[in-house]
This record gives structure tokens, C-alpha cells and sequence, in this order.
């Protein structure tokens, strides 16, 4: 029986650990499905309903979370490399603290009092979605998007420890070993796949 395209797809992010949405090079739920490296947007491909729903089944499915762990990029992440996504993202370490603009700090002081916010509700920031993906970048939230009750596109933010006990995870791992772990993925699929892609931390060097 032909494997379909999900059948592909979560197969590879079993064995890799991490797949990005979209990538020239490094593995991708696009390429994946397409066969090919995608230029520009993946919605003007004519497979992109499949690349759709293969994403979408991915959002809900739960061994996996979604990050912009690589290049700044929509990055799945299979639950066997969850406690070291803990790790990084609740170490609170420089790379994701140093020069935070002021919109971005006042988000994480409100996630971190509320355990997790939608930014829908947020009247007192002027560019909640900004300062939301300034957040992502640096691993600070787990974020989670959404359609509101008008229709439009919000997100979720919430601390590591508050979406960890919901995910059952556990800090098992040193942050320094958490981030050797994902930095000897990457690179293996970067030499792999002659790919280019960088890890949060590495972003901010």
C-alpha cells in the first residue's frame, strides 16, 4: 500500500525529531509532500490543500508542538525532544532577554502572571502580534494560534511550566546538554541535506 502524505511526514519527524514547515534544503513538511524545494509561499502550490491539512493534523496531533526553533521558522517538534524544549525555553537565559523591546517585555510580565493570555485580549498593547513573535523567536512562550469567535487569527501565549504540567513534561536535562542535543540534530541535517539552518540561540550570536 503507497504511504500517504501524513503516513510521510510524521514518519520523518519520528526519525529526525524536527521538521520545519517550509525550507529549501532542510527537511520539510512542503518537500515532503511536493517532492520539490518550495519558492515563496507554499499556498500557490497545487498541492498546497494537502500541505494544509498535513499541517493542520500536525497542530493537533499530541506528540507534537509547533516552535520557531529553526531560522526563525515554523518548526514541529516531536514530543521525544520536549523536555529539552523545556529546558531551553524556560532557562530565562541572555540570548532571550537581552534587548527584548519594552512591548515585548510588558507581554511576557502579563503571561508570566497569568500563566497564559490570548492576544486578543491584550487593549494595552499597541503591536501584540510583534511583540508576540518577538517572544517566539527567543523561545520565551509556548505559542498556540487560533481563530477568534470574529473570525480572525489570535494566539495563545503561555508560560513553559504552565503548557509543561498540561503536556505531562519534566526538566530531566541541564539546559547546556538540552541545547548540545538540538545542536547535534541540526547539524547532522544540515550536513545531510547541505542545509544552513540555525537554532534560537545561535540566531542572537
Amino acid at each position: 500500500m503507497k504511504p500517504t502524505a501524513w503516513n510521510v511526514v510524521f514518519d520523518k519527524l519520528e526519525a529526525f525529531g524536527l521538521l520545519l514547515e517550509s525550507d529549501p534544503k532542510l527537511p520539510s513538511v512542503c518537500r515532503l509532500i511536493t517532492g520539490e524545494p518550495m519558492k515563496g509561499s507554499w499556498w500557490s502550490h497545487p498541492m498546497a490543500q494537502t500541505i494544509f491539512q498535513v499541517n493542520e493534523r500536525l497542530d493537533d496531533h499530541p506528540d507534537v508542538i509547533i516552535t520557531k526553533l529553526v531560522s526563525n521558522k515554523v518548526t514541529f517538534v516531536h514530543r521525544q525532544l520536549w523536555p529539552d524544549l523545556f529546558a531551553i525555553g524556560s532557562a530565562r537565559e541572555t540570548w532571550q532577554m537581552e534587548k527584548l523591546s519594552t512591548q515585548a517585555k510588558a507581554l511576557l510580565n502579563g503571561v508570566d502572571t497569568e500563566g497564559a493570555i490570548s492576544t486578543d485580549k491584550l487593549v494595552k498593547l499597541e503591536r501584540p502580534g510583534e511583540a508576540a513573535r518577538e517572544l517566539e523567536f527567543r523561545l520565551l512562550v509556548h505559542s498556540e494560534q487560533f481563530h477568534t469567535e470574529s473570525g480572525k487569527h489570535a494566539k495563545r501565549l503561555e508560560t513553559w511550566e504552565h503548557w509543561a504540567e498540561r503536556a505531562g513534561v519534566t526538566k530531566s536535562i541541564k539546559v547546556a546538554d538540552a541545547k548540545k542535543k538540538f545542536e547535534a540534530h541540526l547539524h547532522e541535517l544540515n550536513k545531510q541535506f547541505m542545509g544552513n539552518g540555525t537554532l534560537a540561540w545561535q540566531k542572537t550570536r
